[in-house]
């Protein structure tokens, strides 16, 4: 008799976009004449940069001749594109990364899913709350955790995001293996600084753990105070994973394109205190599990490294911050109290009652989709996060939308 992995079954019966959907469509079916703005998720609307979908085109191009032809390529991604990122990305910060520390992919949310797959199914866990469902969500698949209880994990160390703190967890309490990190943060938008970002990664040495540091988002960071890669902060190659996406930042979500930085500094034990390399057995999980992002996708990813593309992708960036800024500035003059959307694409709103009753009276009132916090976990309910990827003229219509509902 075949059995099923019985941790599926702890998870929630569907996952919180899915849920979201659901309800945008029932409220649509009933009011057909309503046109609804869709502020919920992540998902950019602006057109992938020229410099992208020139590099795209003549990649196409190159697969139609018998010479320009690419079959199979590298499992870990072409050259040309992992060279572009170490230089850009990494080493004009100051960041000593290799181009062989550097694993392309078709996505930051599979990564951080399936890197939890090297590391041992006893491992402690430490997840901020309120975080991205996938990285609780692929660790309660992976057994690491008890039965849910009021919202919450057995076996789980959540680290508490609230306004007491500034949305910025603090250390653990005792020793835990894995730490899932994001800056700037989804859901809520916050930033951190170097000097708390170093106290992780001593916390992380200190305890031989391993920090998992989501940066999707760096590129919103205009404060050139704050760090936009874990590998800025001195000390973090032996203990930290970053996580980058050209989804974002180069409008990279129906194309799918990001990557990996595992250094080869990095270790983790075995059961009987042997070190290992991270970087070999993630290497070796890559190669057996993934054939590589195609030829084109990377070539149109590393022409945002082009001086084209950096304007171009700058552009982009700009356009989502404005509209974040017209979003803080209408909600904060409705009375509301929130943080992001400075260094951010997102913005967390306290909604002062009940996340989802929140959620359904935007939807209904204003025919604006924003995410409940509660969806992100226990410490996110009475709040919603509102995105700014939608056109100017959206953004603009919805926030009149919401004024005149809330008002």
């Amino acid at each position: 008799m075949i059995r099923i992995n019985e941790h599926y079954t702890k998870l929630k019966a569907s996952y919180l976009f899915s849920d979201i959907a659901k309800r945008v469509s029932a409220f649509q079916e009933a009011h057909p004449e309503k046109d609804v703005i869709k502020l919920g998720i992540g998902d950019v609307t602006r057109a992938l940069p020229t410099a992208c979908v020139e590099a795209f085109h003549k990649a196409v191009d190159d697969m139609a001749t018998e010479a320009g032809f690419h079959g199979y390529g590298p499992e870990q991604g072409y050259a040309f594109l992992r060279d572009a990122i170490a230089e850009n990305d990494f080493k004009s910060r100051g960041a000593d990364i290799s181009p062989d520390e550097i694993f392309v992919s078709d996505g930051a949310k599979c990564d951080t899913g399936n890197i939890q797959e090297i590391f041992s199914g006893d491992a402690t866990i430490a997840i901020p709350d309120p975080v991205y469902p996938v990285y609780l969500d692929t660790n309660v698949m992976a057994g690491r955790t008890g039965a849910n209880n009021d919202g919450r994990y057995e076996g789980v160390v959540y680290l508490d995001c609230r306004e007491e703190n500034g949305f910025i967890p603090a250390l653990p309490e005792k020793p835990v293996d894995l730490i899932y990190l994001c800056f700037p943060n989804n859901p809520t938008g916050t930033t951190i600084t170097k000097a708390q970002l170093k106290a992780w990664v001593d916390y992380a040495k200190e305890n031989r753990a391993i920090i998992l540091y989501d940066a999707a988002y760096e590129a919103f960071v205009t404060d050139e105070s704050l760090p936009r890669s874990i590998y800025e902060v001195e000390g973090a190659k032996e203990v930290a994973i970053e996580f980058r996406s050209f989804s974002k930042t180069a409008g990279f979500t129906g194309t799918r394109c990001a990557f990996t930085v595992v250094p080869k500094e990095l270790k983790a034990w075995d059961a009987d205190g042997n070190a290992h390399s991270v970087h070999a057995l993630w290497n070796r999980r890559h190669c057996t599990k993934f054939n590589g992002v195609s030829y084109p996708v990377q070539k149109a990813a590393a022409a945002v490294y082009s001086e084209e593309g950096k304007a171009q992708v700058k552009g982009l960036v700009d356009y989502y911050l404005n509209n974040a800024a017209i979003i803080r500035k209408e909600m904060a003059a409705l009375g509301y109290e929130l943080v992001g959307g400075d260094n951010s694409p997102y913005i967390w709103i306290n909604g002062k009652c009940d996340s989802w009753e929140f959620f359904d009276l935007l939807l209904t009132k204003a025919g604006v989709v924003c995410t409940p916090g509660a969806g992100f976990g226990s410490c996110g309910n009475g709040f919603i996060r509102i995105s700014a990827f939608n056109s100017l003229e959206n953004v603009e219509k919805a926030m009149a939308r919401i004024r005149e509902a809330l008002n």
